[in-house]
């Protein structure tokens, strides 16, 4: 157990928590909302990636929900995109925000598997001061320590889906907690995404990582294709994330 001190100190660098759940249609967003979810990421879901809708679809979750949206930018395979697809994409961002969106999910590499932070500024640019998360891709890079030096500093960045390791959080686990323990401004824009288990969940509270970003996990069987967003399920992680940073709260008052 840490010091009084490292206790407090803990406890005073939580200053958000966040429940992002998958949505692919209206229904799924209502029922992460009934859950308690924060707020909505959408996009639709093929070959264990995340893709870019139609506006249509975007624009009936907006209206299906009161917490804020945010939606996938990605149109083909791989982790970067290039002329008439850029386009495109900038041509979709205006749409979705059309719609009503509050921010956008996307990420680009380099062939050498760094941060394409070129190209990842360009589309920042163009969609001026809308908030944005960079997306899994993350975890493909080559070096992970680089690649958060890197995307530090784009513009209108606000959260990283990761989940320390390209396999998922059974692999990427320690090396996440180690990232996050050793740099408090990494571990404020941690989204942990891909495998987190409930028994991660103490844990990273415990590292300042107080976000978590749900898609199968929320879904019965972990189904994309055959069940909707669980209400319970989402509720479960909901109170799991909340009771996990009132222990902390808790063990920060008794140390003083």
């Amino acid at each position: 157990m840490g010091s009084p001190d490292d206790l407090r100190r803990e406890a005073a660098a939580v200053t958000s928590r966040l429940i992002e759940v998958v949505a692919l249609h209206p229904s799924d967003a209502e029922n992460a909302q009934a859950g308690g979810a924060d707020r909505i990421q959408v996009c639709a879901w093929s070959n264990d990636e995340p893709w870019s809708v139609e506006p249509a679809v975007v624009g009936a979750i907006v209206r299906a929900v009161d917490v804020p949206v945010r939606v996938t930018l990605r149109l083909s395979a791989g982790f970067t995109t290039q002329g008439g697809e850029f386009a495109r994409l900038v041509g979709l961002a205006s749409s979705y925000l059309s719609a009503g969106v509050e921010g956008f999910s996307f990420g680009f590499l380099t062939p050498h598997l760094e941060i394409d932070v070129d190209l990842c500024t360009s589309l920042a640019q163009e969609i001026g001061s809308t908030p944005w998360t960079f997306d899994r891709t993350f975890d493909h890079a080559l070096e992970a320590s680089r690649a958060w030096r890197q995307v530090r500093q784009l513009p209108g960045l606000d959260g990283i889906h990761t989940s320390g390791a390209a396999r998922g959080m059974d692999a990427g686990f320690d090396d996440l907690l180690a990232m996050a323990t050793s740099d408090p401004a990494f571990a404020a824009r941690v989204i942990a995404a891909a495998g987190t288990r409930p028994e991660h969940v103490p844990w990273l509270v415990r590292a300042r990582i107080t976000q978590l970003h749900l898609g199968a996990l929320v879904r019965p069987g972990g189904s994309w294709a055959k069940a909707h967003v669980d209400v319970g399920f989402v509720r479960s992680w909901r109170r799991l994330l909340d009771d996990a940073l009132a222990s902390l709260t808790r063990s920060s008052g008794a140390a003083g």
